[in-house]
């Protein structure tokens, strides 16, 4: 078996460009380098040209009716701010009221936070233990002041896949707006913002092989129109929706990465989810004691969430170091809390810590996923057997109700 290392595995953190999608995007940083704003000569227009193009294939992408339909942005956490603060401002006569739910992306949990501090109400729907909210429980939050339901099409640290179609049936019958905040889903499990009644949609090119630094917002222009407030002022880029100078380079790429995306998305993730069930079962076979955290039947076929019991997850990622995985989301890895996440699935604080997130994606092969088995079932092994805590919990010593003495 023939490996190079470091082996990255946190594929839902970040993607590699696609050799596709840079080919496409380096002219765009010499010969045609002009400002897509630029309406009076050759160089702005073949920078526009190329815009737009990369409008229309991200549209087609997602089902959208048209490509006036996408504003560009600079990444996915501006599009989800673009979004809710948008849409609440421009809708505030109508109601205060926007619904989303606990276990969302921080850029999702703090621009709710922001809009209660301007006199908003947010409702938080509670998850049940794979990670997903029912449409009832939509049905049940919605009153005559709601606005706006933002709900992930995938969930980012456990891969679970919400019912959107349902839910959007819910909000349409209500009158109320459906956003989510499609990056980890999008182009790796259905996604389709007319057949499932989506709004406003945000997405990232870094998330599906394309550069970081750009994102973009569906905003659905027909049956019903939805209206926004910009967030940033100056030009009135975008029909107005979004002012500054657009990232052409990074725009193609954006196109390009959504265009492979709809061609072999499909054909991809059935080879993720062989090699995700091929590292689960590998595991799991050779060691007891394994915790899958999230939905198996509703998930992103490249996600794999672990609990290992009396394993720390920070020990267990220096054990693996040469192998790129995350204790949480990329966002939250700075702290050393349990992940919000999995205390919301009811994941208790010990299993908590203990949880790896393995991602795979469109490099991942084969050989590195034996190998990254191989590897988790010894460190596993080891620290285990250092660890006392695991003597006694083998002893059946329920270590919740262990007194602990300090010295």
């Amino acid at each position: 078996m023939s490996v190079k290392l470091p082996i990255f595995m946190d594929y839902h953190s970040t993607t590699p460009v696609d050799p596709r999608v840079l080919a496409e995007m380096l002219p765009y940083f010499t010969e045609k380098f002009g400002n897509a704003a630029s309406r009076s000569h050759s160089f702005g227009w073949v920078a526009e040209e190329a815009v737009e193009y990369a409008r229309e294939r991200i549209a087609k992408f997602i089902g959208a009716q048209s490509e006036k339909e996408i504003v560009f942005t600079s990444g996915a956490t501006e599009s989800d701010n673009l979004a809710l603060k948008g849409v609440a401002e421009f809708y505030k006569d109508k109601g205060n009221h926007i619904i989303t739910c606990v276990t969302e992306h921080k850029a999702i949990l703090d621009t709710c936070k922001r809009l209660e501090k301007e006199g908003f109400t947010v409702t938080y729907l509670p998850v049940d233990k794979q990670g997903l909210v029912s449409a009832e429980q939509v049905r049940q939050a919605i009153t005559d002041k709601t606005i706006l339901v933002s709900l992930m099409l995938a969930n980012n640290e456990v891969g679970s896949v919400h019912p959107l179609e349902e839910i959007g049936k819910v909000t349409r019958e209500k009158g109320v707006l459906l956003h989510s905040d499609a990056v980890q889903g999008v182009g790796k499990v259905e996604f389709d913002v007319q057949k499932m009644n989506v709004d406003l949609a945000s997405i990232t090119a870094h998330k599906m092989y394309g550069p970081k630094g750009v994102g973009a917002l569906y905003v659905r222009r027909s049956k019903p129109r939805v209206r926004i407030v910009a967030q940033m002022d100056g030009g009135g880029h975008e029909r107005g929706n979004r002012s500054g100078t657009l990232n052409v380079p990074s725009i193609v790429g954006f196109g390009k990465a959504a265009e492979i995306m709809m061609q072999e998305g499909r054909e991809e993730s059935q080879k993720l989810f062989g090699l995700r069930e091929r590292l689960r079962t590998r595991i799991m076979d050779k060691l007891e004691e394994v915790y899958i955290n999230g939905s198996m039947e509703r998930r992103l076929p490249g996600n794999l969430n672990l609990s290992f019991t009396c394993v720390e997850g920070e020990a267990m990622m220096m054990a693996i170091k040469d192998v790129a995985v995350s204790s949480g989301s990329a966002c939250t890895s700075a702290s050393l809390e349990p992940s919000y996440v999995l205390r919301a699935l009811g994941v208790g604080d010990e299993l908590a810590h203990s949880s790896i997130r393995f991602g795979l994606g469109r490099f991942t092969t084969q050989d590195e996923v034996d190998y990254v088995a191989d590897l988790v079932i010894a460190k596993v092994n080891h620290l285990r057997d250092m660890s006392p805590l695991w003597e006694m919990h083998k002893e059946g010593i329920d270590l919740k109700t262990v007194q602990w003495t300090a010295h």
